[in-house]
């Protein structure tokens, strides 16, 4: 690629496994536009009596940390009820405010990367089509998310699948499905970033987060929604506690979850073994990470999801479900265990042996240095020079 090229982004967040990698991404261009789309009625979400819409709030889907000075991010406002009506028509919403920004400002752009098949991969294709520049097509989708899609019949998802010139899926399994549509598909998976996420003592960190050494902390992040599986989580932590009563379970996130999972916490007497911390900011994350024996993810669909990266990269083994790149990526017990979603009994199962067993801490981190977003972004480099 040449520096003189510019790039043209279209995402649904600017934050972490979007953020990162085109902050690296950013050198290779004179300069890069990122547009973010967001629904403003999540703003008023403060004068609800449910959080439910916060975690899609502007301020929460755009981070500027440390944004390299050739990097544009413009949000752009697209209000819409949540229902099947109103989803069907954002696409094209979207597609008109967008345009109108760039005839506006005369944005110049020598190629299209758009994150999520819907809306942002559609409005790529229509943009391909209007400025005849080549198109990019990330598939972030969970499974379930995907599978909706690709049963869904909806012309405009399968047109935009077909009309890019190249698709990348984070993970390998659902390639297949992608290939009926666009034989130019790319298997690059998430990543982490090792400036971010490192490894620091561990009773360090626990000494600053007020955690006892002696106790063998359970980490677990993601929004606070069903398919993260926290339910289940909590549900296998009452039997893991039959066995090792010295551990404490960490839930950060938030979301409209929350107040049944703290039922189901009290119901359960479980408040002196499981925590829900709320939101934790990005310069905590790792220290959380740190504090932590393993790191649990009981989702119930994923793509490849970004925290499995983070914490391997951290020496932490992962424990989590046989869902979406999981098994891609734990393709050795010797970096963690899988069960099956929606399984309490099975998760405590895979609990209990990993507390029991001696993990190689830097075997771990060796093997993240696969996916540091340096060498992915590699990746997504090559395919770019294909189309440039």
């Amino acid at each position: 690629m040449r520096e003189s090229n510019n790039l043209l982004v279209l995402t649904q967040n600017y934050t972490s496994y979007v953020k990162d990698p085109m902050d690296i991404i950013s050198k290779n261009f004179n300069h890069v536009y990122v547009m973010v789309r967001y629904n403003p009625i999540a703003n008023i979400s403060d004068y609800v009596s449910i959080n439910s819409l916060k975690p899609f709030r502007k301020n929460s889907l755009i981070n500027l940390t440390n944004k390299p000075e050739n990097l544009t991010v413009i949000p752009i406002a697209v209000p819409y009820l949540p229902t099947n009506y109103g989803y069907k028509k954002l696409g094209d919403q979207q597609l008109k405010i967008v345009n109108k920004i760039i005839t506006k400002n005369k944005l110049d752009f020598d190629l299209i990367h758009s994150h999520f098949t819907w809306t942002s991969g559609y409005v790529g294709k229509k943009l391909k089509e209007i400025y005849e520049v080549p198109f990019i097509l990330t598939v972030h989708e969970n499974q379930e998310w995907f599978l909706k899609e690709y049963h869904s019949k909806f012309e405009k998802i399968y047109d935009t699948w077909g009309s890019a010139n190249a698709i990348i899926r984070v993970n390998k399994i659902d390639i297949p499905l992608l290939e009926q549509f666009n034989k130019n598909i790319y298997y690059i998976p998430n990543g982490f970033s090792k400036e971010k996420f490192f490894r620091i003592d561990k009773t360090k960190a626990k000494n600053d987060l007020g955690i006892a050494n002696e106790k063998k902390v359970l980490f677990s992040l993601g929004l606070l929604i069903e398919r993260k599986g926290f339910q289940y989580l909590i549900d296998a932590i009452k039997e893991v506690i039959v066995t090792h009563d010295n551990i404490l379970c960490i839930i950060g996130g938030q979301g409209k979850i929350r107040t049944y999972l703290e039922r189901k916490i009290k119901n359960l007497s479980l408040a002196d073994y499981v925590k829900l911390v709320g939101f934790i900011p990005d310069k905590n994350v790792n220290l959380w990470m740190n504090a932590a024996d393993i790191f649990v993810l009981p989702s119930l669909s994923e793509g490849t999801p970004t925290v499995l990266f983070e914490a391997l990269g951290c020496g932490k083994p992962f424990v989590g479900t046989t869902v979406g790149g999981n098994s891609e990526i734990i393709n050795s017990e010797d970096y963690g265990l899988l069960g099956k979603p929606a399984d309490a009994r099975d998760l405590a199962e895979k609990i209990v042996k990993s507390l029991d067993k001696k993990w190689d801490d830097e075997k771990i981190m060796e093997y993240s240095e696969n996916f540091t977003w340096t060498k992915i972004v590699e990746q997504i480099s090559d395919v770019y020079k294909k189309f440039i």
